[in-house]
């Protein structure tokens, strides 16, 4: 069974230097075993010091590929978008040269937007070499969100690895989703949290209860994929 390994760093510069080495090591090894790489992330605040330090690494990253976890189903302007932030963040200096394969489409609902995205998806070989998670206050990681209606599903590791629609509890409510047989299908995983609330969110995860409670969980539990938990204090 593979264990989860925490690495905690004094403070977030400490932390996103290390985990910006740590995955541009990845990319390079993966890059001179099978000639290209792949990189899956998340959005939100916390990984954008992450990004712009990632976007500086001195790699061929023309042989990256990088796409999203999650996304929300609004315009590729709005602020909102992850692939925005990505495409701001992180598609610049060296890594502007990465391919980028985005999940939000023209397909006018929700639902074939997934399946889209899905298909897209498949240019990238499997196993995913590095996906990178966030994790939420209610212990979400990618839009696997505890208050959805189809959370049990999502979590379900039996089912085919897909993008999947799920509901988040606040604006924008639409989301599309990696669910978590798709994010088993990787090579490792890291987690990236900062802040007290959020590390003792996580210590919560660790004990005994149920993955929907916090779905977290199911990614922290599984024995396919190894997991680095990667935390500083909010500064």
């Amino acid at each position: 069974m593979h264990h989860v390994h925490d690495h905690q760093f004094a403070d977030a510069a400490a932390l996103t230097s290390a985990l910006a080495d740590e995955i541009a090591r990845a990319m390079r090894a993966a890059i001179a075993v099978r000639g290209q790489a792949s990189l899956v992330v998340s959005g939100g605040r916390t990984p954008v010091a992450l990004f712009n330090r990632l976007s500086i690494q001195d790699l061929d990253w023309r042989r990256v590929t990088i796409t999203l976890a999650d996304e929300r189903w609004v315009e590729l302007d709005a602020t909102t978008s992850n692939e925005r932030l990505v495409r701001i963040e992180l598609l610049r200096n060296k890594a502007a040269d990465a391919r980028f394969i985005g999940l939000k489409s023209t397909a006018n609902s929700v639902v074939s937007g997934a399946t889209n995205a899905w298909r897209e998806l498949a240019q990238i070989p499997r196993p995913f070499d590095w996906i990178l998670l966030g994790m939420g206050d209610d212990g979400h990681a990618a839009s696997l969100f505890p208050a959805s209606a189809s959370i049990a599903a999502a979590l379900d590791p039996s089912l085919p690895p897909a993008c999947i629609v799920m509901q988040a509890p606040d604006p924008p409510y639409e989301r599309l989703s990696l669910n978590l047989a798709a994010l088993l299908d990787a090579r490792r995983i890291a987690v990236h949290i900062q802040g007290a609330t959020k590390w003792t969110v996580y210590q919560t995860a660790r004990a005994s209860g149920a993955t929907v409670a916090l779905p977290i969980r199911a990614v922290l539990r599984q024995a396919l994929v190894p997991v680095d938990v990667y935390w500083s204090p909010a500064n």
